[in-house]
């Protein structure tokens, strides 16, 4: 589920954490990192749950509109079909997942009525009305639901319920959309465990992420060698946390992750500086790494293969 990008963030922002607090010996770092890892899956399970419950307002909105003395044409075809499809109703029934939700707890993290706002807010938007009022084939009840979760994304109340349980949501949000897209897709599904194959895969987070923050966080002293001499008129304690951890980074993927290619390391690291740093961050980092990269391959100590090699 996660990218090296998202996994990239989440090594800098626990070596920053690090850098701020002494007492985070390394398998505290280590602790730290993980926790940011299933926070992510986390907030999937969490983007799950709130999309099912904003369909089941569509019951409460059947029976009201059943009760009316006078119902509208709409009234007399409505079904609440965006809650009794195929798709949620197997997310419903799935005993593995129901018992995460409960585990996390997310029944008590959010109010229900921002369910209920969210729903009818999303109610009189064309789309759903005119899927309302036809025959709809499994096709066509999966394009709605990937409809209220565009609108979702749309939905200001949706983005603070996220933002109040998940501070990863800014850093995760393309991710998960792609994510949900996938999981509703796969339904129904025969396994009860078929979410899990979203959690993020060992490659990413263990093999590339823990090993890339290991060797961040055991090779300080070195790296900083490396780095002040091609600082020149820069003072290393001059320069943003963020920036030098940044820097830190891309050697030990420059010296140790031999199938990615430099090029790749350093446009990734410019874009992180851009994103995550100072409004000078981007041009300093770029500048840094151009010149330590150089050095680094002029000394014949970046050794690539395989998809490394791509841009050799």
């Amino acid at each position: 589920m996660l990218s090296r990008r998202n996994v990239r963030v989440k090594v800098m922002q626990v070596l920053y954490a690090q850098n701020r607090d002494e007492g985070l010996d390394q398998k505290s770092t280590v602790k730290e990192y993980w926790k940011k890892i299933d926070d992510s899956f986390d907030l999937l399970l969490f983007s799950v749950y709130n999309l099912i419950s904003i369909t089941k307002t569509a019951t409460d909105d059947y029976e009201k509109r059943k009760s009316k003395h006078l119902p509208s044409d709409l009234d007399k075809i409505f079904t609440p079909k965006l809650w009794s499809n195929s798709m949620i109703q197997a997310l419903v029934k799935n005993k593995s997942l129901q018992q995460k939700f409960e585990k996390k707890n997310f029944a008590q993290r959010v109010d229900k009525d921002h369910f209920r706002t969210i729903y009818f807010e999303f109610s009189k938007e064309e789309p759903y009305l005119q899927f309302l009022g036809k025959e709809t084939s499994n096709d066509e009840n999966l394009e709605m639901l990937l409809e209220l979760f565009r609108f979702c994304r749309r939905s200001e109340l949706f983005n603070e319920i996220i933002e109040d349980q998940f501070a990863n949501w800014e850093d995760d949000k393309s991710l998960i959309i792609g994510t949900i897209k996938k999981v509703l897709k796969a339904l129904p599904a025969e396994d009860d465990d078929f979410y899990m194959e979203h959690y993020p895969d060992a490659e990413t987070s263990k093999d590339y992420g823990e090993y890339l923050l290991l060797k961040t966080f055991t090779e300080d002293a070195m790296l900083l060698n490396m780095i002040e001499p091609v600082l020149q008129n820069w003072d290393a304690e001059r320069v943003a946390i963020l920036d030098m951890i940044m820097l830190k980074m891309a050697i030990c993927e420059f010296l140790y992750c031999p199938t990615i290619p430099t090029k790749v390391t350093l446009n990734e690291y410019v874009e992180l500086a851009k994103n995550y740093s100072t409004s000078k961050s981007k041009e300093f980092v770029n500048g840094i790494l151009d010149k330590l990269l150089n050095d680094l391959q002029s000394k014949d100590l970046v050794k690539k293969e395989g998809r490394g090699l791509l841009d050799e």
